[in-house]
């Protein structure tokens, strides 16, 4: 595919880089001097988690470990503390082992070489070109949930992308990617941006976007959402709730705890027990001598 961004695509830059540039958030991650570390703590825990509760966990991270090395030098089981309730927790795992990767193989610092970062633990293709894009200013097409609203509502005028990412949503976001490198970096989080605060899915404020008079979905009418059913993620009563409760008692301790202190946070035996084996499964727990357990060493 031509490196020329789309013709449409080329009239929407401007909007969308002087809003981005009058309305983007202040966050400490997109800081002059925030650094590469930063934006990778950040990608890591943006993941499936919005901002509002990421903040606290990323300033207290930050200042307990701010440099990769800072990170590595400690236990596993540490960053699994840390993580405390952003979900997921196996991404505080695989950020803890993109740090040791990083002072192994980098002397610490991040890579700005976009192959190098695809190469560390935990980091895909999303994470990857964020990281060289926002970190270093590199031209990448950085595809996220919100990107990929952005551009089915503008570009192809439906009101919702697929399910789940595909190869044409990245050809699309590649060509529609400014030509000059430095641009391309800022449009990269400025329709991120645009996306999480006024193409969002649900109410989207098309009174407020500096590109509805181009928006193909617009033009078209809006029409509704006609794809399959987009079902919301549920959380009371699932494993994922026990396995966070597990790891609560885990987080609170100081040292191993005994099996009787996890029964007693989830009622439901077969449950708490798939859950616990879970854990285990995944490196977040790890099983010790006279039934008992910790968060990993």
């Amino acid at each position: 595919m031509s490196d020329s961004p789309l013709p449409l695509a080329s009239a929407l830059h401007t909007p969308v880089l002087q809003w981005y540039a009058a309305n983007a958030r202040t966050l400490p991650w997109r800081e002059p001097d925030a650094g590469a570390w930063a934006v990778m703590v950040s990608e890591f825990m943006l993941q499936q988690t919005p901002v509002a509760r990421v903040l606290p966990a990323y300033e207290k991270w930050m200042r307990r470990w701010p440099k990769p090395g800072d990170l590595a030098a400690e236990p596993p089981g540490e960053a699994v503390r840390a993580w405390d309730r952003l979900g997921y927790p196996r991404r505080a795992l695989r950020l803890h082992a993109a740090a040791r990767a990083i002072v192994e193989l980098h002397g610490g610092e991040v890579p700005d070489d976009h192959a190098a970062l695809l190469a560390l633990p935990g980091v895909g293709t999303y994470t990857a070109a964020a990281i060289a894009s926002f970190a270093f200013g590199q031209r990448h097409a950085v595809v996220d949930t919100n990107v990929r609203r952005v551009f089915a509502r503008a570009l192809t005028g439906v009101a919702q992308p697929t399910i789940s990412p595909t190869a044409a949503d990245q050809r699309l976001a590649v060509a529609a990617l400014p030509a000059d490198e430095a641009t391309a970096a800022r449009w990269a989080v400025a329709t991120m941006e645009l996306g999480a605060l006024v193409c969002t899915a649900r109410i989207p404020r098309c009174g407020e976007c500096p590109i509805s008079r181009q928006c193909a979905w617009v033009l078209a009418g809006s029409p509704p959402y006609d794809g399959p059913p987009r079902k919301g993620q549920t959380y009371e009563g699932t494993d994922r709730q026990v396995r966070g409760r597990l790891l609560a008692v885990l987080r609170a301790a100081s040292g191993p705890v005994a099996k009787k202190s996890l029964d007693a946070s989830w009622p439901d035996q077969v449950q708490r027990e798939r859950a616990l084996d879970g854990l285990v499964a995944d490196g977040l727990v790890e099983p010790l001598r006279r039934n008992r357990y910790r968060l990993p060493h």
